[in-house]
């Protein structure tokens, strides 16, 4: 079965939205009206609705770090991910958790770094060397 995954939340502006997932992320813009917009968040759909973003705490145990709780994320291949992620601190991202290599030589070997968009709403980027072994155990 293939499907794509849904998710909406929301910002406060739509124009700084634009920037961010459209410039600085790289993702392409869909349908649109006056209070939300869509995009392809690397093959999925993500519509930002204006209104107030969810609250998010530090409640995520990452090895010794805490990251926001929930979080929006994506898995890219390794290539894809360094592309991003060299985007992203060339934008003068803030990061919560930097580009980072996690639990190497070991399975589930990644790449990471957790950010969050103009509004607060926290993202995970995940790297792997293939998209099979991201179950791998």
């Amino acid at each position: 079965m293939k499907s794509l995954f849904h998710l909406a939340y929301n910002v406060t502006d739509l124009d700084t939205a634009r920037r961010f997932y459209g410039d600085v992320l790289g993702c392409r813009e869909g349908r649109s009206t006056a209070t939300w917009v869509d995009f392809d968040f690397f093959g999925h759909q993500l519509s930002l609705h204006l209104g107030t973003p969810f609250a998010t705490a530090p409640t995520g145990h990452v090895g010794d770090k805490l990251v926001p709780m929930p979080h929006l994320g994506v898995i890219l291949e390794t290539p894809d991910w360094q592309a991003l992620a060299a985007r992203l601190q060339a934008a003068g991202t803030e990061f919560v958790l930097p580009p980072q290599l996690r639990f190497e030589g070991q399975p589930g070997q990644q790449w990471t770094m957790f950010f969050c968009d103009p509004f607060g709403n926290p993202i995970e980027v995940k790297g792997f060397d293939s998209l099979d072994s991201v179950y791998e155990s």
